[in-house]
């Protein structure tokens, strides 16, 4: 096995802060709130005195995983005769304590009613606001789904202390994301084909025979997808098998040379080929051209 560990670029927090601040802006503009700035800045003391109009802050407070969603088995590719493993992503949640900052206090409770509207309307985040490397499909395997409301663990009074700010009312706000951790495992060829060689007793030692046992997998030439569910027979010499959900299948001590091979899907279709075996490819591909196909 080889181990290949592989960080890829990550700017997932700042691009979710920008994807924020772009839903909310848009949104909050259609109701009249154009001249909202939004903010990611600690709302401390200092920071809330030099503020100079209406305000909405989203104040990334806590970063841990979302242990309901792990997987905790690694994910199985394989291609060309040979597998790889890769860790599964860590679900992350982002949780944001949002506050809305005027002059009157009646204008700070409109602001945060609007942006508590605005958040609790989209349960995942619309694509149209995706910023950065969120935007590109390959970043992100999951939609990133979103909770308002969620209850803190800690005592929020706990919260502005911590912070160097004076309590204020508050809206919690969650995001779930995908950190990909780069780890693949990169195992070595399958074992295709095994082979077994006898003579019999008394025999001449040059006179053996060779059965194999040998994997492949059944496709449908049409669409070039695996068959899943089919029989495989090779009435000539009273072999059969049965393709798995992948199409793949086995037959058990095969003598070499040529083959008849009857195949039927699940939905009634047949076909039939010939098998070389052992066969010239790495792996046993049998095909149900379309044109032989019949229900």
């Amino acid at each position: 096995m080889n181990l290949s560990i592989q960080v890829p670029l990550n700017t997932m927090l700042a691009d979710l802060d920008e994807s924020l601040r772009r839903l909310l802006s848009r949104e909050l503009e259609r109701h009249g709130f154009g001249s909202v700035a939004v903010v990611f800045e600690a709302p401390a003391r200092e920071w809330a005195v030099a503020l100079s109009g209406p305000t909405l802050n989203l104040f990334l407070y806590d970063l841990r995983e979302a242990t309901d969603l792990r997987d905790a088995g690694w994910q199985e590719h394989r291609a060309n005769g040979t597998a790889r493993m890769a860790r599964p992503p860590l679900r992350l949640e982002c949780s944001y304590a949002v506050t809305a900052w005027a002059r009157a206090i009646e204008d700070e409770h409109r602001l945060l009613s609007q942006a508590l509207a605005v958040l609790f309307a989209h349960e995942r985040l619309p694509t149209d606001c995706l910023a950065g490397d969120l935007a590109e499909p390959s970043a992100q395997r999951y939609a990133l789904m979103t909770r308002i409301g969620a209850a803190r663990d800690d005592g929020k009074a706990d919260f502005w202390n911590a912070i160097g700010g004076s309590y204020k009312a508050s809206i919690d706000y969650l995001v779930t994301l995908a950190c990909e951790p780069g780890v693949i495992v990169q195992r070595g060829p399958e074992v295709l084909r095994r082979q077994l060689t006898t003579r019999e007793l008394g025999a001449d030692p040059g006179v053996v025979e060779e059965r194999t046992t040998v994997d492949g997998i059944v496709v449908d030439d049409d669409a070039g997808e695996p068959i899943p569910d089919a029989w495989l027979a090779l009435p000539d010499i009273g072999r059969w098998a049965h393709s798995a959900g992948d199409g793949r299948f086995s037959f058990q001590g095969v003598p070499v040379g040529s083959h008849r091979c009857r195949v039927r899907a699940d939905d009634g279709s047949e076909g039939e080929a010939e098998l070389v075996i052992p066969p010239a490819a790495r792996e046993l591909r049998v095909s149900m051209p379309p044109a032989v196909r019949r229900r």
